[in-house]
């Protein structure tokens, strides 16, 4: 673990070690204040050396000046330290969550994600810039100081010294609870995110139903949750701080007492216990340090095993060591033996399902709701991994292609629209980010969007807020058919992809998506028949699989599920 946060320095070893240098040169600037305090007491000022006095104050300012610019050093470009580390790491995690299966999200929450991206390396950045540096200077106050006041009197420095172990045994008696309360604020507020992330993006229900008082108290329990254990936190940090307080306040008294009986028994001169004094203070400074960072240390490190926790989950879906790239695609699907259930060994979705989609035909896909016909299309794609059998892709199995490759060449629309925060422009490019405007806008005439877009004041340039919640739902559902035709790939799969339309809408996108289905596999979801008649094939699919196929018409002169379904639409037209 600790050799894993340490690679993490790496790229940014030259910017550490000079955060280091000026660390070192600032302590050390420190130690020697005392001493000239202590000279000047004990022989400048006594003797009347005014020369020299001038001298050693210009001395001490020049150095006061130095560590100024140490200081400002450390501020600043340490921080930067611990900045760019986050920056790497935040990178990191945010690729690695592209690698993960759906099925990751599918179990987990997103504002959970999101405390581990933004809670968790915050304060590790804070770990990797104050842990080395409040480590290194204090162990270069704790010796420098030893030494030093060693040589102005040893036995006041073993008794001082002394008390080192018992302040070791205290830290590590409370490390271990901070170490478990800080991690129980962690799951507290990953929890709180998750609740508010949750309340947010569903507001609009929370409003129609009138339940914002029901929101506000799901959300107040998971609030009470993390304050009552942050409240635990501090409990235990101000036991550690108070005690770490009493140990120094002792100290300090232990010094001027004893040092004070020492100067009435002449052992030292008043300008040793001067000096000794300021060094007491430089001795407690590192132990104060430790202090604080002991809590930074159970912040970080806490959060860094999270976030190891997330790097170390393997994706369930990843290329074969062998897997090739899809060239010249020409768009036979088939199905072999294919079974398939979210959960391992529970409710299989489908059971030993075998087809065949002829390259550049269009198929629709009908059935009774859970049938399986969304999952039937993100098989495809290998958005999820089958349990048994093969899907073949032109007579390859898709396992044996590699999964950019596999994706790059089927374009998805669903019947759930996402559209990504910003322009319309933007989600229309998302399709091919590099495509050209008149690219863009030639995709946005084919889905019948661009007269709309015009029409806005920014026109392309619109901001369409958080989801495309400024449009309407065909409006989001175009948009994302515009991306679909700039993408432009071999196999299509839509998923029922015109059901937020208006009936005329959906007979012109009709029309458009005819056109670009020629020639390509088509693959069609729709619970509206009327939209299917023109499909090559139809099949009907149930929890037994594809119990009938055919054209619309073959279908409708038989006396099956497809006909009833059929007559269940359209009843009204012959009352």
């Amino acid at each position: 673990m600790l050799k894993r946060f340490i690679s993490y320095y790496e790229p940014h070893k030259k910017l550490f070690f000079l955060d280091m240098f000026f660390a070192f040169l600032m302590s050390t600037l420190d130690l020697i204040f005392p001493i000239f305090s202590r000279y000047m007491i004990n022989d400048i000022i006594p003797n009347g050396r005014m020369d020299i006095l001038v001298i050693m104050t210009i001395i001490i300012m020049v150095l006061f000046i130095i560590r100024y610019i140490s200081n400002y050093i450390v501020s600043y470009w340490g921080h930067m330290v611990g900045v760019f580390i986050e920056r790497d790491m935040r990178k990191d995690i945010f690729s690695h969550l592209q690698t993960l299966s759906l099925s990751y999200y599918d179990n987990t929450k997103t504002g959970h994600i999101m405390s581990r991206i933004v809670n968790d390396l915050r304060d590790i950045a804070e770990l990797a810039h104050h842990g080395p540096e409040n480590i290194f200077i204090s162990f270069i106050m704790l010796g420098g100081s030893f030494i030093i006041l060693f040589t102005i009197d040893w036995r006041l420095t073993l008794m001082l010294f002394s008390f080192i172990p018992l302040m070791v045994l205290f830290v590590l008696k409370k490390r271990v609870r901070m170490v478990d309360t800080f991690r129980q604020v962690r799951k507290k507020i990953a929890n709180v995110n998750a609740q508010l992330e949750n309340s947010i993006s569903g507001v609009r229900v929370a409003k129609s139903f009138t339940n914002e008082d029901y929101e506000i108290e799901k959300f107040s329990e998971g609030n009470i949750e993390y304050s009552d254990s942050r409240r635990e936190s501090y409990k235990v940090m101000a036991e550690f701080m108070t005690g770490m307080g009493l140990i120094q306040n002792f100290l300090n008294l232990l010094v001027i007492s004893v040092g004070g009986y020492f100067v009435y028994r002449k052992l030292i001169n008043m300008g040793d216990l001067f000096a000794y004094t300021l060094y007491v203070n430089y001795f407690l400074q590192p132990i104060k340090r430790l202090t604080e960072f002991s809590q930074q240390l159970q912040d970080g490190m806490t959060g860094f095993e999270r976030f190891v926790e997330v790097m170390e989950i393997e994706p369930d879906i990843v290329d074969r060591s062998n897997a090739l790239d899809l060239k010249d695609v020409k768009g036979e699907i088939e199905f072999k033996n294919v079974s398939f259930s979210y959960n391992k060994d529970k409710n299989t979705v489908l059971s030993n399902l075998n087809l065949r989609i002829e390259a550049g035909k269009t198929v629709a896909l009908v059935g009774p709701s859970g049938a399986g016909k969304t999952t039937f299309c993100h098989l495809i794609p290998r958005f999820y991994e089958i349990k048994e059998g093969q899907i073949l892709l032109d007579k390859r199995d898709i396992r044996d292609l590699k999964i950019k490759s596999l994706r790059q060449n089927i374009g998805l629309v669903q019947q759930e629209v996402f559209l990504f925060t910003g322009t319309i422009k933007d989600n229309i490019l998302y399709g091919r980010p590099k495509a050209s405007d008149d690219e863009v806008i030639g995709a946005a005439k084919k889905a019948k969007i661009h007269d709309f877009i015009i029409s806005l004041p920014n026109g392309y340039e619109t901001y369409i807020g958080e989801k495309g919640v400024k449009l309407s739902g065909g409006q989001k559902q175009r948009v994302s058919i515009a991306r679909l035709f700039l993408k432009n790939p071999p196999i299509l799969i839509l998923d029922e992809a015109t059901s937020a339309l208006d009936n005329e809408t959906e007979v012109k996108i009709q029309k458009s998506l005819e056109e670009l289905s020629k020639g390509r596999t088509t693959l069609v979801i729709a619970h509206r028949l009327s939209t299917i008649k023109n499909a090559d094939e139809i099949m009907v699919l149930t929890k037994e699989g594809i119990v009938e196929r055919g054209n619309h018409e073959s279908l409708l002169s038989e006396d099956g599920l497809y006909r009833r379904l059929y007559n269940s639409q359209f009843k009204h037209l012959s009352d």
